[in-house]
């Protein structure tokens, strides 16, 4: 044995014959390679001219008598034990250095991945949709594969601008597989990279570049697809290849136009939502038929009233007509009937149909989080069945742990159902995920003044108002706040602000309900709890269960603005 290695080259090295080919080939550890991947399984080959010992040489003479073929047949006896021996020596050897060939890898197939952010590499932050949606469009793709986990945006998503380690992000997110890439924008030129790396022993499965025109983004995208289910060795149901291909829109202008309208919605600002809704708008102009531009639609209309950014007048029908024709277009698009159940819910209050629409959402793909979360927040939560809705929460935090719409919808749950104290907590479980984002900020207020906590609130909200003194989230927090502690003057200047704020957009009138409220004066609650009704606040949904209603939940009135949400018993 002249060398041995264990990376794959030759195992035992030796001459295949001598002079005369008298000597035997020597066994060899030989590697099979895919196309484009490392070794991945070793085999040792042999011919029939193999052997583990040299023969002898020519048959011995006859002429050597009798005791000289006893003793070559005494030889060749005492040989066949020794053949076995070595035999074994070699396979020992063999399964040595294959089991440490193999013991840091695994040939099974891989069951879960997690796909970053891709880098944007083109020097301009106008390409952020760009290399944002494409990493968030293979997400949504995977996904639809039933034997894959994939790790969910948000939990990807906080890694973008950071430095790349595969390894601990893998074992961050509990994943086999990382893919993480680079994309530059030329004008109409593209170039994607690509990397797909085994996790579990730091092995490239694929790396490749694509050179491609912005007009190919589609087919590229749908070309990555395919190709990372081959490397990960993923075996395909007929229905999984079905949703794998599955085309929502052939428009590579349009699509691009969606993916910026997914990029500005993901922000949840009042502006961005009507930039994510500009955008939308201008991709079904160009592929009326385009049903997922039409569920992003219908989404951004339905988020607006939910932070007070507009109307539910203005904004709840246009959701709901936005869902519907995505349900037209494909009736087996989970989101779409989500996003109609709903506006069913919040604006028409039908929520017979609302439930029918939830549950088919769930029926069709019970793996996206944000079904299960509006399910539970916008149905089950004014029902009243919090044990339903708590489970459907958690389920929602469990497909996306890090979502902070889940986080912040819990701890809503939770303090509906009066629950002060676990509410608490899951908000500040939220908060440290990120202390600035609207969502985290509004329920940790809101959570402090359920438990009597009125400095802590009027701290956090009156931090919002500095760098956003129209925060309507914030007012409430601290005009509530400020009541409670008998600031009665401060209470009411929050009043006047929301009062002339509402000159010149749109103001919840159920938040200066509010107000009053924990002022003690009813008729100011009842008058504006009517004018919110007339509107359809998002909240009126939610007063049967709301702690800021509790100064007024004895008056007969109350009972009579409950029965006009018929809400089901």
């Amino acid at each position: 044995m002249s060398f041995c290695l264990d990376d794959g080259s030759e195992l035992l090295f030796g001459p295949a014959t001598v002079s005369g080919g008298d000597e035997p080939a020597t066994a060899i550890l030989h590697t099979t390679d895919a196309v484009g991947e490392a070794p991945t399984r070793a085999q040792i080959h042999t011919t029939e001219q193999t052997a583990i010992f040299p023969r002898t040489g020519a048959e011995p003479q006859k002429s050597l008598g009798d005791a000289s073929e006893k003793r070559s047949f005494s030889v060749n006896r005492a040989a066949k034990p020794l053949m076995a021996i070595g035999l074994a020596i070699i396979i020992l050897i063999g399964g040595f250095f294959g089991y440490r060939y193999f013991k840091s890898s695994s040939s099974g197939q891989i069951n879960s991945i997690a796909v970053l952010p891709f880098e944007n590499k083109s020097g301009n932050a106008d390409s952020d949709y760009l290399s944002d949606g494409v990493a968030e469009s293979l997400i949504y793709k995977l996904s639809q594969l039933p034997n894959l986990k994939v790790s969910p945006r948000s939990s990807v998503f906080r890694y973008k601008g950071k430095e790349i380690d595969v390894e601990k992000i893998g074992a961050e997110l509990g994943v086999d597989a990382v893919m993480s890439g680079r994309i530059i924008q030329r004008g109409d030129s593209l170039t994607i990279s690509v990397d797909l790396v085994d996790v579990r022993n730091q092995k490239t499965l694929w790396g490749e570049q694509y050179e491609r025109k912005m007009s190919d983004l589609l087919a590229t995208q749908r070309e990555i697809a395919t190709v990372i289910t081959q490397k990960l060795q993923l075996r395909l149901s007929g229905e999984s290849q079905q949703k794998l291909a599955k085309k929502y829109t052939d428009n590579n202008e349009a699509y691009q136009l969606y993916l910026r309208g997914q990029f500005h919605y993901a922000k949840r600002t009042k502006d961005e939502l009507l930039k994510s809704i500009d955008a939308y708008q201008q991709a079904i102009k160009l592929d009326p038929n385009f049903a997922m531009a039409y569920v992003g639609m219908a989404r951004s209309f339905n988020v607006l009233p939910s932070f007070a950014f507009m109307s539910p007048r203005e904004a709840m029908p246009q959701a709901k007509t936005a869902a519907e024709r995505a349900v037209q277009i494909d009736p087996n698009l989970a989101e779409a009937h989500g996003a109609l159940a709903n506006a069913l819910a919040l604006y028409d209050w039908n929520w017979a149909e609302s439930e029918r629409e939830f549950k088919r959402a769930i029926e069709l793909d019970p793996n996206v989080a944000e079904i299960h979360n509006r399910y539970g927040r916008s149905f089950l939560i004014p029902s009243g069945r919090f044990d339903e809705a708590i489970t459907e929460l958690k389920l929602a935090l469990e497909l996306e742990p890090l979502t902070i719409t889940n986080g912040g919808n819990l701890t809503a749950a939770f303090l509906r159902q009066g629950k002060y104290d676990l509410g608490l907590e899951q908000a500040k479980k939220t908060s440290a995920l990120d202390p600035n984002h609207p969502i985290s900020r509004v329920w940790l207020a809101w959570a402090y003044i359920a438990n009597g906590m009125y400095g802590e609130a009027i701290s956090l909200g009156e931090n919002i108002l500095q760098t956003n003194p129209t925060d309507q989230d914030a007012l409430l927090t601290v005009g509530s706040a400020y009541a409670k502690l008998g600031r009665r003057g401060d209470a009411e200047n929050v009043i006047n602000k929301l009062n002339t704020l509402a000159k010149s957009e749109y103001v919840s009138h159920y938040y200066l309900a509010g107000i009053y409220a924990s002022l003690g004066d009813e008729e100011r609650t009842f008058a504006e709890l009517e004018k919110a009704f007339d509107e359809r606040d998002r909240f009126c949904v939610e007063m049967k269960f709301d702690f800021f209603m509790d100064p007024v939940r004895d008056d007969p009135r109350f009972a009579g603005l409950l029965k006009r949400i018929s809400l089901p018993e």
